[in-house]
């Protein structure tokens, strides 16, 4: 399969999914297309979270305040998953995702845009036709993916579109800050906010082990299993699904409770 997750909104992706039908018979699926807008950091968090869901497939993904300037454009082999994705660091934090899953490394390519129609939609002009032409690298794919294994990097390196290259740029998410000599103090950062509200910092959940309560900047909350575990309208701290640490309400919105919004630091004390 073929997975595109842009921030295009409608009906732009229409347009990619008609370049790669007419170049595949690959199924695609949509991951998302209001993935934050103009924010490859926030789309690399979603995509880490979703796409190791997945069963070997090319994976489009496009989120690129550069298009029509001089970034790249690159390919990604990882743990048998192939993503395609403008060069701002968007893929890396996913491909090191699928890569662990299956205990492998990754493989980078430049990809050759040709001659673009348009500077301002490369989503249809050059990264729906690259992975069109990575998914029929092996053939036609079966009910698990590619026809065999997915394609090795000799293959790829092979299209006449991508050259191997080491020089990309290797974004990874922000690590929380431990206090010297207190470890139940940890500041952390809002990465993204949900759909529903919740603050989703980088804090990984073992932080609340054993906790019923903490103090967030400085206020005290009680940390729950689930979002019932406060009534309608309480503020609660949370491990959520992706296995960070966020801040939410139960039946609201945490980030207009706790004033939050992404890029901002979140203190913790337990």
């Amino acid at each position: 399969m073929i997975t595109l997750a842009t921030d295009f909104g409608s009906p732009y992706p229409a347009a990619m999914k008609g370049v790669v039908r007419r170049r595949t018979d690959a199924e695609i699926v949509d991951v998302a297309h209001d993935l934050p807008r103009g924010d490859p950091r926030a789309a690399a968090f979603w995509l880490r979270f979703v796409l190791p869901e997945f069963p070997p497939a090319v994976h489009c993904a496009v989120v690129d305040p550069g298009v029509g300037t001089d970034r790249a454009a690159i390919a990604v082999r990882a743990g048998g998953h192939v993503l395609v994705a403008p060069d701002n660091g968007l893929a890396l934090p996913p491909a090191r995702a699928l890569a662990a899953a299956v205990d492998a490394g990754i493989d980078v390519f430049r990809i050759d845009p040709g001659d673009p129609a348009s500077a301002t939609f490369h989503g249809r002009d050059v990264f729906a036709p690259a992975a069109a032409a990575i998914r029929d690298t092996r053939g036609t794919a079966g009910d698990d993916g590619w026809a065999a294994d997915p394609p090795t990097a000799a293959e790829l390196a092979a299209l006449p579109s991508l050259t191997p290259t080491d020089s990309y740029v290797d974004r990874r998410l922000p690590e929380p800050d431990v206090a010297d000599g207190e470890p139940d103090v940890v500041t952390g950062e809002v990465l993204v906010v949900d759909g529903f509200g919740n603050a989703i910092t980088n804090v990984p959940e073992a932080y609340l082990h054993g906790r019923d309560r903490v103090l967030v900047n400085g206020e005290p909350i009680p940390v729950g299993a689930t979002f019932a575990s406060v009534p309608a309208g309480d503020r609660l701290v949370t491990a959520g699904s992706h296995g960070y640490v966020e801040c939410d309400v139960n039946d609201g919105r945490g980030d207009d409770a706790f004033g939050l919004e992404p890029g901002d630091p979140v203190r913790f004390e337990g």
